[in-house]
């Protein structure tokens, strides 16, 4: 494949696994039982851990060695915390209901509820597509097939963790909008803005190429705050300790083997 047919299958695999994930509430009639859900938002959440330090901190390091010296940690750490600021800002402005705790966060609005809901599951989503846009455009500049491949591997663990919490956000939904088919598309478009975030995140790395190691960081840190803002406590890790913890290990590992198989 040309790199740019890769790139665009890593775009589109992360619509795939948002879409492959909603499609579970068109053949399930029950709810995920409470165990099934902690261990396919653990899993989510291992995935992404491992992302944002082997497919985004790692490589924002190296980045900076160049410019950076002994100081490559500055951009990665920095762009780090902006990465959480940025889905704190996100919160704030964006009225959303969290699926499982209930809560209301953003401005007063009387949007309906399913909409809220759709945008909590969106905002997640948003850090997900800038990381692989990022890593894309990384490879783009660089014009090194490994990077490519790299990014690639990124793109198909984002891929994997989208599938189960696809799940985990449409069988809810469909309490929320009486109707399969309805909870189904508000799951898959809730996977759209993530190809559209990797094509702006494709974009800006390719044009501010000083900011590699900041914007990579950047995704890391947006990724992990989703990760311990939501992901974990939805995951209900204390009440199924093991089940949690296993799922969130089984998923840091198949990222790992997929970067380092891949990169």
């Amino acid at each position: 494949m040309t790199t740019t047919q890769l790139t665009i299958l890593g775009f589109v695999l992360l619509f795939l696994g948002t879409t492959l994930g909603s499609a579970v509430v068109l053949f399930v009639r029950k709810e995920l039982s409470e165990r099934l859900n902690t261990l396919f938002l653990g899993f989510a959440g291992g995935i992404m851990i491992a992302a944002s330090v082997w497919s985004l901190l790692i490589p924002a390091i190296d980045s900076a060695s160049a410019k950076w010296g002994d100081l490559s940690w500055v951009p990665a750490a920095i762009g780090f915390l902006i990465g959480g600021l940025f889905l704190v800002l996100l919160d704030r402005v964006i009225p959303h209901i969290h699926n499982h705790t209930h809560e209301e966060e953003g401005p007063k609005s009387q949007i309906h509820k399913t909409i809220k809901l759709f945008f909590a599951v969106t905002i997640h989503n948003i850090p997900e597509g800038l990381a692989v846009g990022f890593a894309f455009g990384a490879a783009a500049v660089a014009g090194d097939m490994a990077a490519y491949m790299a990014a690639l591997g990124l793109a198909i663990g984002i891929c994997v963790q989208n599938i189960p919490e696809g799940a985990a956000v449409a069988l809810p939904m469909r309490n929320v909008v009486g109707s399969n088919r309805r909870a189904f598309w508000f799951g898959t478009a809730s996977g759209v803005v993530e190809p559209l975030s990797a094509l702006l995140g494709y974009y800006l790395s390719t044009h501010i190429i000083d900011l590699h190691p900041w914007m990579l960081a950047f995704a890391a840190g947006a990724m992990i705050f989703v990760v311990a803002e939501d992901l974990i406590p939805d995951a209900k890790i204390s009440e199924h300790s093991h089940l949690g913890t296993w799922g969130v290990m089984a998923g840091f590992t198949v990222m790992m083997i997929l970067d380092v198989a891949l990169g």
